[in-house]
């Protein structure tokens, strides 16, 4: 049923895509405000790096489609539902030692970025697709230097955190007492770190 249901938002973006894609060469301005206004619902628009001109046009490309298709097929894995027990996955700090990710459960969700080979949005952080774990090291180290108040590990090359928790290509979680008490959407739309405020707030 998961995979199904993944094929069918699949051929759904890839139509909105390629009508997209016409709209944008003949009503450039009109796009612009549709997807403004869409993009009021997230934190996309909120982010002072970033202007309409570098994320806007990135949903009606092809390599969105791609990492949409393939979080979809990813996240068909998901086991980390809301009043469930939250995975106890693998992942990897900077030294190369393994932890579970239960292990940080008290500390912040660690910040993402996206690969540039992948779909991402222009005049981002340039970081390929992670195609050993030292590349994702990389990434982390260039993370660090924003100096997170968290704990930055990466997830294991048989990407087992981003499958069980549908984490592709982006969720907030929240979880306490080893169990998923706040699940978001999948980001970037679902992406609302005011909702993990509000969870966080009300536990205090």
């Amino acid at each position: 049923a998961a995979y199904v249901k993944a094929l069918i938002i699949i051929v759904y973006v890839c139509v909105q895509t390629v009508i997209g894609k016409i709209m944008l060469l003949l009503f450039p301005e009109i796009v612009k405000k549709l997807v403004l206004k869409s993009g009021l619902k997230t934190s996309m628009t909120q982010n002072p790096k970033f202007k309409y001109e570098d994320w806007g046009p990135t949903f009606f490309s092809l390599r969105f489609v791609k990492t949409v298709a393939r979080s979809l097929i990813m996240n068909c894995a998901d086991e980390a539902f809301k009043g469930s027990p939250a995975p106890n996955t693998r992942v990897v700090d900077l030294e190369n030692k393994e932890h579970k990710v239960l292990d940080f459960v008290k500390d912040n969700r660690p910040l993402e970025a996206h690969a540039t080979d992948g779909w991402a949005f222009k005049n981002n952080v340039d970081i390929k697709q992670h195609k050993t774990l030292s590349d994702r090291f990389e990434a982390a180290t260039l993370l660090l230097s924003e100096e997170p108040p968290c704990p930055v590990v990466v997830d294991t090359m048989d990407n087992v955190t981003s499958a069980k928790y549908a984490a592709m290509p982006e969720r907030l979680y929240v979880v306490l007492n080893d169990r998923v008490i706040y699940k978001g959407e999948m980001g970037p739309w679902g992406y609302k770190p005011e909702e993990v405020r509000l969870v966080l707030q009300k536990l205090n």
